[in-house]
């Protein structure tokens, strides 16, 4: 097993190079997004090469310290995030999470579309993109490819609103004042690294709120774990599966209450920032080598067998968070100044 871990820590390490490069750190690509590209160039080239016994290490990766990494995340924030945006940049937050979780399960379903893969496009979508993906996949138990395919939606979408946003800003055309975009681009830009790309290039007034806002929608991520896992067991007993889900018993995904207990722990400030600093390195590392280790099962093939319906799912909530994200800062962050 120790094998297949090296693997994957020295493509980890290769991502966290290739992202210092200028042009990366510009478009802000994080080191999780180049690192699922180095695995999935991996899967397709050398990966029937190379000895069978490393995949439990690969494994390992993909799911064991995709747990810790995001469990880790939380030191990223703080409850007092949540105070300092205000009541309106919470409510758009919560209205957003659930009509892009939930509408998107319906059009999957519409699209007749693989649930996991509609699931996992929509949190994706719906919470902080990656992270968000990589969390439902732990609680759902899917397929690695079908993680990929999610997660390939999300940076497309992500990224082009990354570019969009700002320039439609300064152009006039979305009509809304800094503290409404802040609020708009939080709550409906994918990635956090979206969020803070867009913000930098608006300014400091926009982004500020805007990386709040979008830390808000982080911390939902557990609620929506938490619902998920019940779901899926519920689910089970209705389609007859044999095991615990059968008995009624619900998959309590750990890990995301962990999330929040050290979100809860960070809130009190006990750790100079320079040791939570070293942590959030860590943790960006450990999420590095889970998406690089989902990435090298993933080959064309599977994107091949999932279609173009996920990236048809992902156009429709794309097209749901601009237009009713928009709506959502325009009309109700002036209720609450």
């Amino acid at each position: 097993m120790l094998h297949g871990v090296l693997l994957i820590g020295l493509f980890s390490c290769a991502a966290f190079y290739i992202g210092s490069a200028q042009i990366f750190t510009e478009l802000s690509f994080s080191p999780m997004i180049i690192g699922i590209i180095l695995g999935m160039l991996y899967a397709n080239s050398l990966r029937n090469h190379l000895p069978e016994t490393w995949v439990p290490g690969i494994q390992f990766c993909s799911k064991k310290l995709l747990r810790l990494g995001i469990i880790l995340y939380g030191f990223r924030l703080t409850f007092m995030d949540v105070v300092a945006v205000g009541l309106p940049g919470i409510i758009i937050d919560v209205v957003v999470v659930t009509v892009t979780i939930i509408g998107g399960y319906w059009l999957g379903k519409a699209l007749k579309m693989d649930r996991d893969i509609a699931l996992l496009t929509s949190i994706g979508s719906g919470i902080c993109g990656a992270a968000a993906v990589l969390g439902a996949e732990s609680t759902i138990q899917t397929k690695p490819y079908k993680t990929a395919v999610a997660v390939a939606t999300v940076v497309i979408f992500g990224t082009i609103s990354m570019f969009l946003y700002p320039i439609a800003y300064r152009a006039g055309i979305l009509n809304l004042s800094p503290e409404e975009m802040g609020i708009y681009a939080g709550a409906t830009l994918h990635e956090v690294a979206h969020a803070v790309g867009a913000g930098n290039a608006m300014g400091p007034e926009i982004s500020d709120v805007a990386v709040i806002v979008k830390m808000i929608r982080v911390m939902l991520l557990v609620p929506v774990l938490l619902v998920l896992g019940y779901w899926v067991a519920i689910s089970a007993v209705k389609q007859g599966v044999t095991g615990t889900a059968a008995k009624g018993k619900v998959a309590v995904p750990w890990f995301a209450l962990g999330f929040l207990a050290v979100i809860g722990f960070n809130s009190f400030g006990l750790l100079p920032q320079s040791a939570v600093d070293v942590i959030n390195y860590i943790d960006t590392f450990l999420l590095t080598m889970a998406m690089v280790a989902l990435g090298a099962e993933t080959s064309i093939d599977k994107f091949k067998k999932a279609g173009a319906k996920p990236f048809i799912l992902a156009f429709l909530l794309y097209i749901w968070l601009i237009a009713g994200g928009w709506a959502l800062a325009k009309y109700i962050t002036p209720l609450f100044i």
